[in-house]
């Protein structure tokens, strides 16, 4: 219909229809400028890839944060949140559940482990002790915790978060279940938080109701307990 350049066409156009008409009856053609602008959009726009290792609290409620207002104010939350503020590049994973016993974790550490795991925080045990179960099956299961670690991520670093149980369990019971986690250590060649609760437990300021699970703020000084050790493998 134009068979003319676009320049040598005299038509009474109004400003509007006049670009219109310069770029899109006129071959639309993009500008060099237009192309390297397109060029810069897309690169914007590409994806950044994660490139951060990646630490798992694997635990029971201690590690869930039972009876706190929020996930993040449990001992995990608070060492993700001082992971961040100092810029590291580790992605905290709370994978606590209330409740939770040895055999408990056992059973689902395999789909837990589907994630690549580069640091592997094991809170396990005290639900156990309180239930009595004998020393030797707690201990068992989670040297098949630790032994499933190693065989899936043989370059992952594994820490071991110890746990006492009450002087009513009877003296010779609580004496070889405060054992078990120093020798698992050992044997393993793994870290160790020789008692998670140091300075929380007994203590009714930083506890709640139950005598059990720690406040907000006890849950700050359980995560000081870790960070002592931790630290050192960041």
């Amino acid at each position: 219909m134009f068979d003319a350049p676009c320049n040598m066409i005299k038509l009474k156009l109004t400003g509007t229809v006049l670009l219109a008409f310069l770029v899109f009856g006129c071959g639309n053609k993009k500008s060099s400028d237009d192309k390297t602008n397109d060029t810069l959009s897309n690169t914007r726009q590409t994806p950044v890839i994660n490139t951060n290792k990646t630490i798992l609290f694997f635990g029971d409620s201690l590690t869930a944060g039972y009876g706190l207002d929020d996930p993040s104010q449990a001992f995990p939350g608070v060492i993700k949140s001082r992971i961040d503020s100092l810029k590291l590049p580790y992605n905290v994973v709370n994978a606590g559940v209330s409740g939770e016993t040895s055999a408990g974790g056992l059973s689902r550490v395999d789909w837990i482990l589907k994630q690549k795991v580069d640091i592997f925080m094991l809170e396990l045990g005290a639900n156990d002790g309180l239930r009595g179960t004998s020393v030797k099956e707690t201990a068992g299961n989670l040297q098949s915790i630790i032994d499933k670690v190693k065989a899936k991520y043989p370059q992952s670093k594994i820490m071991l978060l110890g746990m006492q149980v009450p002087p009513s369990m009877g003296a010779t019971y609580v004496n070889d279940f405060k054992k078990m986690f120093p020798a698992l250590a050992q044997k393993n060649n793994i870290g160790l938080i020789p008692f998670l609760l140091n300075g929380v437990g007994g203590d009714p300021k930083l506890n709640q109701a139950d005598g059990i699970h720690p406040t907000a703020a006890g849950a700050k000084i359980v995560a000081n307990n870790v960070w002592e050790v931790l630290k050192k493998e960041l």
